[in-house]
């Protein structure tokens, strides 16, 4: 009787409990990634589970709305991946997990504006404002300098030009991709542009050229009749810089003449005249400046640009390019002070002129030349370049 009673007591021991099979059910349920964290061994490898995509964790914050969908479980899967991949997304650190496929990032574009309009604001770069403050700074220093002394910058004036560096930059970069938009497609970091991915035809992209010109037209009737003909004739400049990388290998310097037109065109506004000793050597430095940075940037489409047969600095200098922006970083800054001391700006300028080519020196370097990412990030912090530039004309002026 005591040996059945033994047998029956370790036959409970061994069975397992409905509470805690209920409980352990219901952790799985309720979060299927942690269950997913600690899977049992499958003996079969060739057995496929087709509940498995439920357990893979896909973090939100690195997909857009439209990437995510809810399946019939109430689980977010990802749906597909949209435009809203970021275009350098070749390098390894991009990789998501080195699984190699590209990784999503959200972008304001994604999270506010109707799906109708997002290849638009794509195509005109509105996620990426780096390119309309490089285009913004020299229009600001030139309208600051223009001040008299000891006031302040005509603000209309900041502000029209702000608004027209957005819409200018917008029809650039539209003509760009509509020039090309063959090369485009063969290039990593620009095939998922809207024209090259197919999101938007040329004829779209054309109307859409239009629209901008015709607000940037509003813009100009507002200036002087000197400035619209000189605003009008950067038109020239805009529409055939994009051909350029067929022709030269010098197309940065090119796109320096186009970038910096501002610094003829804010001094143009205020005074209704150009002075060719103070905004000469403003413009002549922008140039400079535009081939420090752009050369830095275009080093992350080399590789791309020697398989497609395009040219650029970055490709014309090779090993040397730390040599060469160096020496058009000591043009871009002895051009400024020339151009300050013509104006006769106060001793501030010089100082923020002294913290300006310490960050040009950063960049230069410590750029990383065969990292794209690194070079991405050069070419963005050119926006405090331009910001310390500004700050030293406007203390350098109301000091004067």
């Amino acid at each position: 009787m005591s040996w059945f009673r033994v047998a029956r007591a370790s036959r409970r021991l061994q069975r397992p409990s409905l509470f805690s099979s209920s409980l352990s059910l219901s952790r799985s349920i309720l979060n299927p990634l942690r269950a997913s964290s600690h899977p049992t061994p499958n003996p079969n490898p060739d057995y496929h589970n087709p509940f498995r995509q439920y357990y893979r964790y896909t973090p939100i914050s690195d997909l857009s709305r439209d990437n995510l969908k809810l399946d019939w479980w109430g689980y977010k899967s990802v749906a597909h991946i949209s435009t809203s991949v970021r275009e350098s997304s070749n390098s390894e650190e991009d990789k998501d997990g080195g699984s190699g496929l590209p990784k999503a990032e959200v972008s304001w574009i994604d999270l506010y504006l109707p799906k109708q309009a997002r290849p638009y604001a794509r195509l005109a770069r509105l996620d990426k404002p780096i390119g309309t403050w490089l285009l913004a700074w020299p229009c600001m220093w030139s309208i600051t300098l223009a001040a008299s002394p000891g006031h302040l910058p005509d603000v209309k004036m900041l502000l029209l030009f702000g608004c027209g560096a957005l819409l200018l930059r917008g029809a650039g970069c539209t003509v760009n991709d509509l020039l090309d938009r063959d090369i485009d497609t063969m290039v990593e970091r620009t095939k998922l542009r809207p024209v090259a991915s197919g999101l938007l035809s040329p004829f779209q992209g054309l109307c859409f050229l239009g629209f901008q010109l015709l607000l940037g037209l509003g813009i100009l009737l507002q200036l002087n009749n000197y400035s619209r003909i000189l605003g009008a004739s950067s038109l020239l400049l805009v529409f055939s810089y994009p051909l350029m990388k067929r022709l030269t290998f010098w197309p940065q310097a090119y796109l320096g003449l186009t970038f910096n037109w501002g610094a003829l065109l804010g001094w143009a506004a205020v005074k209704g005249s150009l002075d060719p000793a103070i905004v000469f050597p403003l413009y002549i430095s922008g140039v400079f400046w535009t081939l420090v940075y752009d050369t830095i940037y275009a080093h992350q489409d080399k590789e791309d640009d020697l398989k497609v047969g395009v040219k650029s600095t970055a490709l014309r200098f090779g090993d040397s390019t730390k040599q060469w922006i160096t020496g058009f970083g000591i043009a871009c800054i002895s051009s400024l002070a020339l151009s300050g001391f013509n104006a006769g700006l106060g001793s501030p300028y010089y100082a923020f002129l002294a913290a300006a080519s310490g960050q040009l020196a950063w960049q230069i370097r410590t750029a990383d030349l065969s990292s794209r990412a690194d070079c991405n990030r050069k070419f963005v912090s050119n926006k405090w370049f331009g910001a310390i530039i500004f700050s030293g004309i406007l203390f350098g002026r109301l000091s004067s």
